[in-house]
């Protein structure tokens, strides 16, 4: 069952992750973009800022899942490392661009604090599992990335939310600014249900 759980939070992993990178490819009318003003589609700190978030969140959300498989972890070390520091520093760029294109979010200020929220939440407790590891303790360290990890999944449960919210209030903005916040919190509330038991030094989230 636990086997089963993790796959499927894998292939959700993978595929949300190559999903954000389509909208590099596409046309300006895909996805979320259809729901912006041309005076923000044509603001160039705002284009700079999205990519950027888009592009790199994808990227730490495509690599990071890899980081909890024991087996992997502890067969290679160094290659652990090396994605952990890829992980950081993509999420590090996608969290503070998210940052900066909040204050142009569609739906006001409800849903920039929503998504400025979770882009401080994201970058914190990264910033937080590196201090932790720099330092040897490897439960903070796990922890930490257990809740750097729920936040980041936030790009799956906002595409699987969304256009259930839709559905239920026929307005895409109030189920805009309802997913700014439904998208990531109960991931964070599951990340301390996971880690509040963590007392060793190491996390079997798989065998």
């Amino acid at each position: 069952m636990k086997k089963t759980f993790f796959i499927i939070f894998a292939v959700f992993c993978v595929l949300i992750g190559l999903y954000s990178l389509i909208y590099v490819f596409l046309d300006r009318s895909f996805g979320l973009l259809r729901f912006k003003d041309q005076e923000v589609l044509q603001n160039l700190f705002w284009n700079i800022g999205f990519y950027t978030h888009i592009i790199f969140g994808g990227l730490s959300l495509l690599i990071g899942w890899i980081q909890f498989v024991p087996k992997w972890r502890n067969k290679n070390l160094s290659f652990h490392r090396k994605v952990g520091e890829l992980y950081i520093i993509f999420v590090f760029l996608s969290s503070l661009a998210g940052i900066g294109i909040a204050t142009l979010s569609t739906g006001g200020i409800s849903t920039a604090i929503g998504f400025s929220s979770l882009g401080i939440v994201l970058c914190l407790a990264t910033f937080l599992a590196f201090t932790s590891i720099k330092k040897r303790n490897l439960v903070m360290h796990q922890k930490m990335m257990i809740y750097s990890y729920a936040a980041c999944f936030s790009a799956v449960t906002l595409r699987i939310y969304l256009p259930l919210l839709q559905r239920i209030f026929q307005d895409f903005i109030i189920a805009y600014r309802n997913v700014a916040w439904l998208c990531w919190i109960p991931n964070i509330i599951f990340a301390y249900i996971i880690t509040k038991n963590i007392k060793t030094s190491t996390l079997d989230v798989i065998k």
